[in-house]
């Protein structure tokens, strides 16, 4: 078949797309140690595969991978798992869905072809299983409450005490303690359940995600002397961490973003608004000057 030169050029992007995907996926599947995971992960990149040669039966030309996206992602699922850097590198094709509209003209099949491939791929992607997804919610307990918990207790004691080693100091023991107690309350509530989880890892995934937080947001307490900076410094940083974490979680589950982060930043800062004039009137009512 002779193709113009437009639709010759998208199909070789297509081609390029499909082999450098392979490529990822079959480096990624050789580390998974998971056999069930490994199966799933080498067969889409046959799929990948399958779809260059599909394509390069249109253009009679090999097309070299991208050698800079291959190690990309492949780090990416090294530092954040397989199912987000999959999911991740599939929400970038579908970006490219209006360019097989453009071809279709002259390949009528390519959309039909496209669009089974795709739902193949994403019904093989639902299969995948990876344990720090099944303890996300463990991940969520830990960060919602440190971030409520200390963002109200930081803005509650940075206008009751004034001082950022006393605040630092009360912030920690606060932290640290409910740190403890939000481990051991994951470790029984998981317990008691029949979710498939293991109580002790469950545990430790709510303290691990605890700590790190409460260790970000006292942070600025610790290194700067104006308590109102290192409040707004913590703050952020809550606003931060929320965004981030809701992106990952957005991407790996395919939930949506702005639902989980319009919720969980509201919740924390309102918090921190009402805990900051609590902490003013408290000051007030005890005549605490420090």
């Amino acid at each position: 078949m002779q193709l113009s030169e437009t639709v010759r050029n998208k199909v070789l992007e297509f081609q390029k797309t499909e082999i450098t995907e392979h490529h990822i996926y079959k480096r990624i599947a050789k580390r998974i140690k998971s056999e069930e995971n490994a199966k799933i992960i080498n067969q889409i990149a046959n799929d990948e595969l399958r779809h260059y040669n599909g394509w390069k039966a249109y253009t009679n030309e090999e097309v070299q991978p991208n050698w800079f996206n291959v190690w990309f992602y492949y780090l990416i699922n090294i530092i954040l798992g397989f199912t987000f850097g999959i999911k991740l590198m599939e929400m970038g094709e579908e970006s490219a869905q209006e360019n097989y509209a453009l071809i279709a003209a002259e390949i009528p099949e390519a959309i039909k072809y496209q669009e089974e491939e795709e739902v193949h791929e994403q019904k093989l992607i639902g299969m995948l299983d990876e344990e720090r997804l099944r303890y996300a919610g463990s991940v969520v307990l830990g960060l919602n409450d440190a971030l409520v918990e200390l963002t109200g207790a930081l803005a509650g004691l940075t206008l009751a005490l004034q001082n950022v080693k006393l605040i630092a100091l009360s912030g920690l023991i606060t932290g640290i303690a409910a740190s403890l107690s939000m481990a051991a309350s994951e470790y029984l509530s998981t317990r008691s359940e029949d979710t498939g989880k293991h109580p002790v890892r469950a545990a430790i995934y709510t303290g691990i995600a605890y700590i790190i937080t409460v260790t970000l947001l006292i942070l600025p307490y610790l290194l700067f002397e104006n308590f109102y900076l290192d409040l707004g410094i913590s703050l952020t940083t809550a606003v931060v961490i929320i965004a981030v974490f809701n992106y990952y979680i957005s991407v790996a589950k395919g939930e949506s973003f702005r639902e989980r982060f319009t919720e969980m930043a509201g919740l924390s800062l309102s918090v921190a608004a009402f805990s900051f004039v609590i902490g003013y009137f408290i000051r007030i009512w005890l005549g605490i000057e420090v």
